[in-house]
């Protein structure tokens, strides 16, 4: 279930730090550097050198999503690793929060950052928002994987519909996700519930983007599912369909939190793709 396993992912969270403290690498732990964009302050760690691996992390989430695989992919890319306008230590955006608004944010710290082109991975959230950056800027993404996207709202199971309606109820929140208020307090001064009701009407929404736009993407495309996820695998086939070079993996025994179940599994599909020459 989708917010059970938000909540232990916020458990896992804190187990993690200790850890992540004696190793001398603490994600997210504001040892990175602040980037206006749009007027906005946004948060962002780099790690390693080579060619430019943009990451952008799910809804409720933040650069620690991606902590058990940064190592290994920082051997081989520059990871670059904002958190999303309104999570984490960045603050909240210009306007209301959208999938649109989060890739032209996007979009504009990769010019900011004067990168010439750029791999993307996105999960969730991210994903979707990695699809319509690489749907607008052909010219800068080269490769881009996601995991667990989805760009209309009839591509989640019933069952993660139903379920995920509890997160857009900030009451509900208050009382059983006291774990990601207190992370989220604890990385800024933000008011957590106006990304609950931003994040709701998002979520939400009948289709995020047209399909057609999913034609136009000309990035090699590796769409990536939990055989467990939120979203229908029919879903995600289709996603896989629409986009004319792309590949589609289904990850075993694996719900939508790919990252925190199959780290190891999920670097090794990441590495393999983004090391083929086209």
């Amino acid at each position: 279930m989708y917010y059970k396993q938000l909540k232990n992912i916020i458990i896992a969270i804190v187990a993690f730090l200790p850890l992540l403290v004696k190793c001398q690498i603490n994600y997210g732990s504001n040892n990175g550097k602040f980037l206006t964009v749009r007027g906005t302050k946004v948060y962002y760690e780099e790690y390693g050198k080579g060619v430019p691996l943009l990451m952008l992390h799910g809804g409720f989430g933040d650069i620690t999503d991606f902590q058990k695989v940064i190592p290994k992919l920082s051997e081989k890319y520059r990871v670059i690793i904002p958190d999303a306008p309104g999570l984490g230590r960045s603050e909240y955006a210009d306007s209301i929060l959208s999938y649109q608004l989060l890739a032209d944010y996007s979009s504009k710290f990769i010019d900011l950052l004067k990168l010439d082109s750029v791999y993307v991975i996105g999960w969730s959230d991210g994903g979707n928002t990695a699809l319509i950056l690489a749907k607008d800027r052909p010219e800068k993404v080269k490769k881009i994987i996601v995991s667990g996207a989805n760009y209309k709202l009839d591509g989640f199971t019933k069952e993660a519909l139903e379920e995920c309606k509890n997160l857009t109820d900030t009451n509900w929140v208050k009382k059983e996700l006291e774990g990601w208020i207190k992370h989220y307090q604890a990385l800024s001064t933000k008011n957590w519930t106006r990304y609950v009701s931003e994040g709701g009407t998002m979520w939400f929404d009948e289709q995020y983007f047209p399909k057609n736009d999913l034609e136009k993407i000309q990035a090699s495309t590796l769409v990536v599912y939990g055989d467990k996820d939120m979203f229908t695998l029919e879903h995600g086939i289709e996603i896989r369909n629409a986009i004319k070079n792309s590949q589609f993996c289904v990850i075993p025994d694996c719900s939508h939190q790919v990252f925190y179940e199959k780290p190891e599994l999920f670097i090794e599909l990441a590495l393999t793709f983004l090391n083929k020459k086209k």
